[in-house]
């Protein structure tokens, strides 16, 4: 079983992100949430490049990833639920629990600490919000939250087949709630008691910094009710509010090299337009 996990992990990803990017991709074009200003040929080579570079770097410096480290876990019996001798029944769902969980308290993380926002901000910087900015995180970001991964998945012992089953409803779920799609409104209302819909994640990609600061979840949208940082909706409404940072507003900004440097640049934009504060970095 370990085996198979660890041969077929990439086909089993990749057989299930094409289908949902290409589903998203077409949801998009049939029936938009906001009219785009910048088109996709502008926004789209950057944004999947990135994903390509995140991938690369993740293979590199951690060839097992976060499957590989649950592996390894159960092999020396390492983790919370090994300690317990935990039943498969019970470790799986409390590890997708607890892995959701340590997601959001990161998102969090790397919006409050100065260097980690610097990492971040480029995620934010998109000048629309569509499903390839889900896909669109600094090689560097994606480097230390796979290492919280890791840290994480070892200090449970989750069993490999959740930190699988984890990795790819955080991977499409994350393709689903950046997606610029239109849901009726009772569904989106009865949707984002179980997951996080497009029209909650929206507000956190609003350039407003109070919104910027609300809706971290991906998966499970409970987290932001529960401590706090749930926002209903934005003040401009989806079809006023502006997306992206005041810094970053020049269209050249979405070119990959540009993206690359990002946490490089240090630029002073207005403070008015995000009510006189700046996130932090």
């Amino acid at each position: 079983m370990s085996e198979i996990l660890l041969l077929h992990e990439p086909l089993i990803r990749l057989g299930i992100f094409l289908p949902v990017l290409a589903a998203m991709a077409l949801w998009e074009f049939r029936a938009a949430r906001r009219e785009q200003r910048i088109r996709r040929w502008q926004r789209w080579p950057g944004n999947l490049s990135i994903l390509v570079l995140d991938t690369l770097a993740v293979r590199l410096l951690f060839p097992l990833a976060a499957v590989g480290a649950a592996l390894v876990a159960a092999e020396h019996g390492w983790g919370l639920f090994h300690l317990l001798s935990a039943p498969l029944w019970l470790a799986l769902p409390l590890s997708l629990l607890l892995l959701d969980a340590a997601i959001y308290f990161q998102h969090r993380l790397f919006h409050a600490v100065p260097w980690l926002w610097r990492l971040h901000r480029m995620h934010h910087a998109d000048l629309e919000f569509d499903v390839t900015t889900g896909l669109r995180f600094h090689p560097l970001e994606i480097l230390v939250s796979m290492g919280i991964k890791i840290a994480v998945v070892m200090l449970l012992g989750a069993p490999a087949v959740a930190v699988l089953i984890f990795e790819v409803l955080l991977n499409a779920t994350s393709m689903f709630n950046h997606g610029n799609v239109r849901l009726p409104e009772w569904l989106d209302r009865r949707l984002r008691l179980i997951v996080v819909t497009p029209d909650m994640h929206r507000v956190h990609h609003s350039i407003v910094r109070r919104e910027t600061d609300s809706n971290f979840g991906f998966n499970l949208p409970w987290w932001d009710r529960l401590f706090g940082t749930y926002r209903d909706q934005p003040a401009a409404g989806h079809l006023g509010m502006t997306l992206g940072i005041d810094a970053f507003r020049d269209p050249r900004e979405l070119r990959l090299d540009r993206m690359l440097i990002q946490p490089l640049l240090n630029p002073r934009p207005p403070a008015a337009q995000r009510g006189g504060q700046e996130p932090q970095g």
